[in-house]
């Protein structure tokens, strides 16, 4: 690995030659080819690439929701290499919070139940108390009481920013986050998004299309093919 590659005492997420294989014996589909990224604790990066090259499996491995087939990943100080599948849940309880195209909102939960249930499953300390702090951040903080199919698309959106960040995650994952929101609203998103993790002090693996959104972060990554193509410093993002 090279020295930007080589994991540190600092990463937030440390991944080595990582490999994720999927379909049959007799027809497997290689989908990450040997993935190195290291990503330092704080830091925000945008993760570029055309549909298909690997961007949302990468994510899944490194946020726990898929396993890797080979290779080394560290994240939030956790071996997730020898993790099952309820160790990888347990693990992302507290550390990682993610945002995804879908808001995934339960519709029979008010919005401060679709924050507050997670906490309280995750046997988090006074879950609804946090829940309502959030919401109070993310702007609904009068949309309390209020079910996802009575809020606007860039309302339930800021309900799942508020669910994936309550806990105050080490590190927040975000796939699309503004693929189904019109560009008005996206963009508001977006600057909640980036204005929360800086509250957070929280680390940022930010999936897009958008290359005005990428200069927003610390680093912008590119992916083809399974592999990870280009490494840019962005001197011109957020810090």
């Amino acid at each position: 690995m090279s020295d930007q590659q080589r994991p540190s005492h600092n990463a937030a997420i440390a991944a080595h030659n990582v490999t994720l294989t999927l379909g049959s014996d007799k027809a497997p589909v290689e989908i990450l080819r040997g993935v190195d990224l290291t990503v330092a604790s704080g830091t925000s990066v945008a993760l570029l690439g055309p549909s298909g090259s690997g961007k949302s499996s990468l994510m899944a491995v490194l946020a726990g929701l898929e396993r890797a087939t080979s290779g080394d990943v560290m994240v939030a100080g956790l071996d997730f290499t020898r993790m099952n599948e309820d160790d990888l849940a347990r693990a992302r309880r507290g550390r990682i919070g993610i945002v995804l195209q879908a808001f995934h909102l339960l519709p029979t939960m008010t919005a401060l139940e679709n924050v507050a249930v997670p906490l309280e499953l995750a046997a988090i300390p006074n879950p609804f108390d946090k829940a309502r702090a959030e919401l109070q951040a993310v702007g609904l903080g009068h949309r309390l009481s209020h079910y996802p199919a009575q809020l606007s698309g860039g309302e339930q959106q800021r309900v799942a920013i508020a669910r994936a960040m309550a806990a105050s995650p080490d590190i927040i994952f975000a796939d699309e986050p503004t693929g189904n929101l019109d560009t008005q609203t996206g963009h508001s998103i977006i600057d909640l998004i980036f204005s929360r993790r800086a509250a957070l002090g929280s680390t940022l693996l930010i999936i897009t299309h958008d290359p005005a959104l990428a200069q927003l972060c610390d680093r912008i990554l590119v992916m083809h093919d399974g592999q990870i193509s280009e490494q840019a410093p962005n001197h011109l993002g957020a810090q």
